[in-house]
């Protein structure tokens, strides 16, 4: 039988593992390394206790949708981005137009979206964000022709560290405009 873990060990063992994990882990992935031997209040309390623990480090631990996550601070991002460049994708207006009202409005059809923008959708723009796993197809429309209802993912909001649909900025604090993203008019 193995002896009982300390404090201590538990907060190593979590670092760990999510210093290492290379995505986020749930609740669940974090504790299956002790066996049954953890409560989740106990796993929660820790969690606090390692994002207090990392406050005045380069690295911050943060919950994001799918799980938590440790991450470089954002005020070193210019410099770590130095070390490796990634080039930082572009999407057109029409592809984040698109995704702001799948984000706002889910789940909807590329008929909402078409009649929300007054244009039709690319079929590339809806091709693009699925291949980005930022949208998905979460059922289909009990209408004729049943159509596709489309719906953000885990992984957009991972990737705007959003823990959930509600952390959005709220569509009051914008105009029609800023939600489609139209450059303001001249007066």
């Amino acid at each position: 039988m193995q002896e009982p873990l300390n404090t201590a060990q538990m907060k190593q063992i979590l670092e760990a593992a999510l210093l290492t994990a290379g995505q986020p882990l749930s609740l669940d992935e974090l504790l299956r390394p002790f066996d049954g031997r953890m409560e989740r209040a106990t796993l929660r309390m820790l969690l606090d206790e390692l994002k207090t623990d990392w406050q005045q480090r380069s690295m911050e631990l943060v919950q994001v949708a799918s799980g938590w996550r440790f991450q470089a601070r954002p005020e070193f991002s210019l410099y770590l981005s130095r070390i490796s460049p990634e080039r930082q994708q572009r999407y057109s207006r029409a592809a984040m137009e698109t995704l702001a009202i799948i984000a706002y409005r889910q789940p909807v059809t590329r008929g909402d979206i078409e009649e929300i923008r007054g244009v039709a959708v690319n079929p590339n723009i809806m091709r693009q964000l699925i291949e980005r796993n930022w949208i998905d197809v979460v059922g289909q429309r009990d209408v004729p022709g049943r159509p596709s209802l489309y719906a953000t993912t885990k992984t957009f909001l991972d990737d705007l560290n959003l823990r959930s649909l509600s952390e959005l900025p709220a569509m009051e604090n914008f105009s029609q405009q800023d939600i489609l993203f139209e450059p303001p008019q001249p007066e």
